[in-house]
């Protein structure tokens, strides 16, 4: 498991590292313009994931009129393919859940099996966001959660 950490806004050093990752993944891979990507940055608690002391992936989520939004999950090329997205995404749901809401988030059409895995169910209809397919979903059996860290336990 990478080493995890939570900040807020106001860690301009943690923040900065954030960015570079969501510019390297949403910007130069994806063609996300910036005005899309950097937005709502101040209402969020954000997420950095380290592997070989190094940070290689970050997440956020804000409170909405929905309820608990997770956004912007960016794993660096190199990050890839070592379960670090799944130890994320565990650490930011439980973080989350703490808040009581309904958890929800718009999954790029190419992951949506990834949050399918975790718990999340498509709740509507694909829609495209900065020219990238993505479905509504929601986290709708927190008992998935549990057995997702069992899973994540056995396997390391």
């Amino acid at each position: 498991m990478g080493k995890l950490v939570k900040f807020n806004p106001e860690d301009k050093k943690l923040l900065d590292i954030a960015f570079e990752i969501r510019r390297k993944v949403f910007v130069e891979e994806q063609k996300v313009s910036e005005e899309e990507e950097f937005e709502f940055e101040e209402d969020c608690i954000h997420f950095l994931v380290y592997h070989k002391k190094t940070a290689v992936g970050t997440a956020r989520y804000r409170h909405t009129n929905k309820g608990v939004k997770l956004e912007r999950f960016a794993l660096l090329k190199e990050g890839r393919g070592k379960g670090l997205g799944y130890d994320l995404l565990r650490f930011v749901l439980t973080d989350a859940r703490q808040h009581k809401k309904p958890i929800y988030l718009n999954a790029q059409a190419t992951v949506v099996d990834f949050y399918k895995q975790q718990g999340f169910v498509i709740d509507g209809a694909k829609f495209m966001e900065a020219n990238i397919e993505h479905y509504p979903m929601s986290f709708e059996n927190p008992h998935n959660l549990h057995k997702a860290i069992e899973k994540a336990v056995c396997r390391r």
